[in-house]
């Protein structure tokens, strides 16, 4: 297979400065993408702010030959979101790609978050993603094409506790990728997810000890084989014009990418269901040993109509 190039592609990265934003900005512009890296440099909890990270990507990008300009606007508020967009189409002349990477974190009991916490993470990590979407869908729909990655988390799945905050954010942005992903082809545009299974500050070891309660000496290895580099491959496939999903969540992180998906399985029918009958088959309903996939995803490959390529291979739009 010939190396995946971008060469004209556009493509818009939020939360770029640091960790696998960064590296998604870095390769993607390695690979010929011009690249709008935005992020405000915040902490991991959203406070403070700081042009430094997004400059420094910048920076990094044109030393190696590449485009790149940096935006430091808010993915939480709708005009912030409106003017990342704006700084593509007035710097490069179009958008292809949009990696809604931007995300905060903060860990911690149910019974200790407060309301606050639970809006501040729905505002970036999910709201973050819809305002980036919606300013970036009219010029997608326009050309016939584009392509969008939605960082979502395994957080969702109840593997960790303290993860109610974050975890529930974090499943609004699968649904939404899903939902989203029905009406796509229309447009000519993929969307898809990926959860990054990464070395980061959300997941350094004084993070991972308060999640865990341990000491943070037992979290000192154990990340090292998570470097944000071996995330990013997924996501440069699912950016790609011969990418041929839609409405599919990979995972990838330390040499290894899988699909994460909503799974249903055929359960237990009845002409007069009763709650007695539920109880009596309640194994049957929740065995899943025989569940599909469910949702536009399912189909894979023909999820997305077929459209010849200059070089005459078949890709999707």
């Amino acid at each position: 297979m010939s190396n995946l190039r971008f060469d004209g592609k556009v493509a818009i990265v939020t939360g770029a400065g640091r960790g696998v934003g960064r590296a998604h900005a870095l390769a993607l512009a390695a690979r010929g993408a011009k690249v709008v890296v935005a992020d405000r440099g915040v902490a991991i909890d959203g406070s403070g702010g700081s042009n430094a990270p997004a400059d420094e990507v910048v920076s990094e990008i044109k030393a190696a030959g590449g485009a790149a300009v940096a935006v430091f606007e808010s993915v939480a508020e709708e005009k912030g979101a409106a003017m990342i967009v704006e700084a593509a189409l007035d710097t490069f002349g179009g958008l292809d790609i949009l990696i809604n990477n931007a995300g905060i974190n903060g860990p911690e009991m149910f019974d200790v978050h407060k309301a606050e916490d639970f809006r501040r993470m729905v505002d970036v990590n999910y709201l973050g993603t819809v305002y980036m979407t919606k300013a970036a869908w009219p010029h997608f729909a326009k050309a016939g094409y584009g392509r969008i990655i939605n960082t979502a988390s395994e957080g969702p799945l109840g593997i960790h506790d303290k993860m109610t905050a974050y975890g529930g954010a974090k499943g609004g942005v699968i649904g939404f990728t899903l939902a989203l992903a029905s009406e796509a082809p229309k447009y000519g545009i993929a969307v898809n997810g990926f959860s990054p299974r990464i070395s980061t500050r959300m997941s350094a070891p004084e993070v991972l000890a308060r999640v865990y309660e341990k000491p943070v000496e037992a979290f000192k290895n154990s990340m090292a084989k998570f470097p944000p580099e071996l995330a990013t491959p997924a996501v440069i496939y699912l950016s790609h014009v011969t990418c041929v999903l839609n409405g599919v969540m990979l995972v990838c992180g330390g040499g290894q990418v899988l699909r994460m998906a909503i799974m249903q399985n055929q359960g237990y029918t009845s002409d007069n269901l009763t709650p007695e009958e539920v109880a009596a088959n309640v194994e049957k309903i929740i065995d899943m040993s025989a569940a599909a996939n469910v949702g536009v995803g399912a189909g894979g490959a023909a999820a997305l109509p077929k459209i010849k390529l200059a070089h005459g291979h078949d890709a999707h739009p």
